[in-house]
């Protein structure tokens, strides 16, 4: 996979890493532009603004999807700047030395002006982790899903999907606030853009998961015959059943 910059709408950029196949995004405004995501490391991070300093001088905003390292430890190779995230990203960054004291939050719903360009920033309930944001670009109908979609090879999720955050049984309630915003390209966090057809495939998926998890519970079904019946590979589906109950 070749590093560079694809315009997948006009004035919004792509940047696809080989590495964990991560997405991150880029809105041009006529006064500033918004960075979504800033990789994992500070190494990583100054490549990020260096590729964005190779496309624009505009003064840039950050906004962070959630607080997985690949997605927001790059943050102080943009600093200082505005940046934007969820109260409880924000804290857990703050809380890891990963951002300073400080930054802008998305309790719900924020609108940014870039210039000529406006850009929501909204946070559709407790998913992938208590804190995801995902980010709207309405005049061309582009929405930056960070991993409350994904798109691996052959598939949707994958097993580092579901981690200790993630709160299963509210997920499929996000991904249908998703669906209002009427995008016309989804931008998983990891993956290849989508049509909208890709959150409901998604949001179907985990509600089956929900449902199978439910039957081992209560032991209506053994492991095996859950993961016979899911519509995922075997390790992501054993990741969504041995989770702790949400």
């Amino acid at each position: 996979m070749d590093t560079q910059w694809v315009e997948i709408a006009e004035g919004v950029l792509l940047r696809r890493y080989a590495e964990l196949d991560l997405s991150v995004g880029l809105v041009l405004g006529s006064e500033r532009c918004l960075v979504v995501d800033v990789r994992g490391d500070a190494r990583q991070g100054a490549e990020l603004a260096d590729a964005v300093r190779r496309v624009t001088p505009l003064p840039w905003t950050v906004v962070i999807t959630h607080d997985h390292f690949d997605h927001a430890y790059g943050l102080p190779a943009f600093l200082p700047c505005d940046a934007w995230a969820h109260p409880a990203c924000w804290d857990e960054l703050v809380r890891l030395e990963r951002a300073p004291g400080r930054g802008l939050l998305v309790r719900d719903r924020v609108e940014l002006d870039l210039g000529r360009r406006r850009v929501v920033l909204a946070h559709p309930g407790v998913a992938h982790t208590p804190g995801d944001v995902v980010v709207h670009v309405p005049d061309v109908g582009v929405l930056f899903a960070g991993d409350l979609v994904e798109r691996v090879p052959g598939g949707t999720f994958s097993a580092e999907s579901f981690g200790t955050d993630t709160v299963l049984a509210a997920w499929p309630s996000a991904l249908e606030r998703l669906a209002t915003f009427d995008a016309t390209t989804v931008v998983p966090g990891h993956g290849e853009p989508a049509g909208p057809d890709l959150v409901e495939t998604c949001r179907r998926q985990l509600l089956t998961l929900l449902d199978l998890r439910a039957d081992v519970r209560s032991g209506r079904l053994d492991e095996n015959a859950a993961l016979d019946r899911s519509p995922l590979p075997a390790d992501v589906t054993r990741a969504a059943l041995t989770k702790p109950t949400d």
